[in-house]
């Protein structure tokens, strides 16, 4: 019987690994359009000069907090959704997405205009001067650019929480494509338009982010896949309780994400203090530790489904296997990028900036990354995990106790008392990233244990 149990339980990991593999990879599609976008801008930003390349880098740290912010917002959608899906409600689901949409616009407007606010206000953060001055246009432009991305990420949500991750998946790529087509016309002046730089890249952000939301919300109108879970009457039904329903699920996450982003923020703010060079060898570092956590980001945003699907179904023993699939799936992917960064980190570097010292510098760098990616992939297939059972405020205070308390302290006192400089700072990302995987995980199990006492 042993033998059998063993056998049965191993067949519910495969299963369980496949659907969560087959969810997680045109999410992960489409996460990986997003980042493309941004490393379109800096790639061929960089071709422009160190300056504009470090002013990019400003303006993309700055905006990733009122971005990341929104998109934990909206990740009320994806729960409430995915576990309407799983309990087969689907006038909550078509509830979720509606309020979720008018969600999706106030955060958008909110974000757009603290871009803009910021943008003539660049001074305290303590940037070289021709840096501030090559940043203000590009960040009003980076700023209204944002509205129409919450609205496609609103739908985004909606459609993965249902099974239905590939047409947003292409809807992002489509944006990338334009977005690379815009940049190539706009930065360098080609097609008889004008040589616009770092403006044109913000530009074609925007135009791209629009085009996205539209092709969005007329994929959500037209599909005949959606139609059972969209709402039945758009203008009535409207209920101030199922606004703050998804205000108590988003806002902690919000929260959770904010401090988790606002970290890596105030990491490259401090960047900056270095100089332009420090700046934009921290742009590309980041920028490419991104691109490899979106995989584990989307691993991870597989399993919140997942677990929310099970949540609303009432089956709480599937949790751990769905979650522990997760894991298995992130700390492998992020175990074969820490190799390539440990290995590859001054090729990689040499895609985006001709400068030596850039390069090397962006290297270094690449090196702490590389140590703390099994870390990030675990903490955050946990943090999505958690989500998916409507669990927030604790996961919240371990945010805030991992990245504000311990990670940006770590990584100030590294750099600036220890003399380990910009690399110093990294460190600081490493034990927070860490010390969160822990604690994540030690919430993950209470949680779970609680939802199989309860039945």
């Amino acid at each position: 019987m042993s033998s059998f149990a063993s056998k049965l339980n191993l067949l519910r990991w495969r299963v369980e690994l496949r659907r969560t593999l087959k969810l997680a990879l045109p999410i992960a599609g489409g996460m990986l359009g997003h980042m493309l976008l941004g490393i379109a801008d800096t790639v061929m930003v960089g071709r422009v000069g160190v300056i504009p390349l470090a002013a990019c880098s400003l303006v993309n740290t700055i905006a990733h907090v009122p971005m990341v912010i929104g998109f934990g917002l909206l990740v009320s959608v994806s729960v409430k959704t995915a576990q309407a899906f799983g309990a087969r409600r689907p006038e909550r689901a078509g509830d979720a997405l509606k309020h979720g949409l008018a969600l999706a616009l106030a955060a958008g407007g909110a974000a757009a205009l603290s871009m803009v606010f910021l943008a003539d206000h660049l001074e305290p953060f303590r940037q070289p001067p021709d840096v501030i001055h090559a940043s203000t246009e590009y960040m009003r432009l980076c700023g209204w650019s944002i509205l129409p991305l919450m609205l496609y990420h609103a739908v985004k949500q909606f459609g993965e929480a249902v099974n239905l991750a590939l047409p947003p998946m292409w809807i992002m790529w489509s944006g990338v494509a334009l977005n690379i087509f815009l940049n190539w016309v706009l930065i360098f002046g080609n097609l008889g338009a004008p040589v616009l730089g770092l403006e044109g890249a913000g530009v074609a952000t925007l135009a791209a982010r629009s085009a996205m939301a539209a092709a969005g919300l007329l994929w959500l109108m037209s599909s005949r896949r959606l139609a059972r879970w969209r709402p039945e009457n758009w203008l009535g039904g409207w209920s101030l309780r199922h606004l703050t329903d998804l205000l108590r699920l988003g806002g902690p996450a919000a929260a959770q994400q904010g401090m988790e982003v606002g970290a890596f923020v105030g990491g490259g703010i401090m960047m900056g203090w270095f100089g332009a060079n420090a700046l934009a060898a921290h742009q590309i570092a980041i920028t490419l530790a991104s691109t490899t956590f979106v995989v584990a980001l989307s691993i991870g945003m597989a399993v919140g489904v997942r677990v929310g699907h099970a949540w609303g179904a009432g089956l709480p023993r599937r949790l751990r296997i769905v979650t522990g699939g997760g894991i298995l799936l992130g700390v492998g992917f992020m175990t074969c990028c820490a190799v390539l960064f440990f290995t590859a980190g001054s090729l990689l570097a040499g895609w985006f900036v001709d400068s030596p010292e850039v390069i090397g510098l962006a290297a270094s760098l690449l090196l702490v990354a590389g140590f703390f990616q099994i870390a990030d992939g675990t903490q955050v297939v946990l943090m999505f995990a958690t989500r998916g059972m409507s669990d927030v405020r604790i996961p919240t205070l371990i945010a805030l106790l991992a990245y504000w308390i311990i990670g940006l302290p770590v990584g100030y006192l590294s750099a600036f008392r220890f003399g380990q400089g910009p690399v110093g700072l990294w460190f600081g990302f490493a034990f927070g990233l860490s010390f969160a995987a822990v604690l994540l995980a030690w919430r993950f199990l209470v949680r779970s244990r609680e939802a199989s006492a309860s039945t």
